[in-house]
């Protein structure tokens, strides 16, 4: 790692949503009582020269799907120890770290201006690969081996892709990747709509178009419209703070109806058999 500060304003575009949900990370973990905690990202966003107040007011969605996911990933790890884990799109996620397991095999897929950052800023581990690519370059299908299996997460990813992209990637992996899990969030249709319209986060930026969205309801029928995909599970983010902390309103967000409106959490479990 250097001694130098990173400028942020070398990322832009989609690649600069890393910084946002760096940012409510970071603020999460050094809140105090909270039950997220990721040093590692609040180094990041310390050494990252960057106007972070453009993002608006810190949030506990990010670091709560953090948590769902590293949930997600240990029990794939339970069952497989041997198997590797692919990063889609990982931004500045710190998720290896986290977990805390160094001999885990790691692919860090992402587009070259923020893997540069990440090899700058980040340790550098001797299980781990950086892939400059787009997710949607199948050439990280060829570095992983299906056959010690394959846990593949697309954290905060998928909504900024086009929906013939998302469904043909999901079917790539259920293919290439038989006994494998796909970890990935969405984004409610209404909301997808604002942001098509231009969504500010605050005066000084408007989130990136997100053309992608999916329903709870639409990710339970997943199975049945992808050969491969054998079930498909809607995961609550583990309990936060305040508002996050109601098992009330999780026991709202799960109603007909409702469970559709709310951003959602989508676990997929490939075939064994990969049919």
């Amino acid at each position: 790692m250097t001694d130098s500060e990173i400028d942020g304003a070398a990322l832009d575009g989609v690649a600069a949503t890393c910084l946002w949900t760096l940012r409510n990370r970071a603020e999460e973990s050094a809140h105090p009582g909270s039950a997220f905690h990721d040093p590692l990202a609040e180094l990041l966003y310390r050494r990252i020269d960057y106007d972070y107040e453009r993002f608006g007011k810190p949030g506990q969605t990010h670091p709560m799907r953090a948590l769902a996911l590293d949930l997600a990933i240990r029990a794939y790890l339970d069952l497989r120890p041997d198997a590797t884990v692919v990063a889609l799109g990982e931004g500045l996620q710190t998720t290896y770290w986290r977990l805390g397991r160094p001999g885990v095999d790691w692919l860090s897929v992402d587009l070259p201006p923020v893997i540069d950052v990440r090899t700058r800023l980040l340790p550098q581990e001797p299980r781990m690969t950086a892939i400059p690519a787009s997710a949607l370059d199948r050439s990280w299908m060829d570095v992983a081996d299906p056959g010690r299996g394959v846990f593949i997460s697309a954290e905060g990813l998928f909504m900024y892709f086009e929906r013939d992209q998302v469904m043909s990637l999901i079917a790539d992996c259920a293919a290439r990747f038989p006994g494998g899990r796909l970890f990935f969030d969405s984004i409610p249709p209404w909301f997808r709509d604002k942001t098509l319209k231009g969504y500010p986060l605050s005066d000084r930026y408007t989130a990136p178009p997100m053309p992608f969205s999916m329903s709870v309801s639409e990710a339970a029928r997943l199975p049945a419209r992808i050969p491969g995909v054998s079930t498909a599970e809607d995961l609550q983010p583990p309990l936060g703070r305040r508002a996050w902390r109601s098992r009330t309103l999780r026991k709202v967000a799960v109603l007909p109806g409702l469970r559709d409106r709310r951003p959602s959490i989508t676990l997929l479990n490939f075939a064994a058999d990969g049919g």
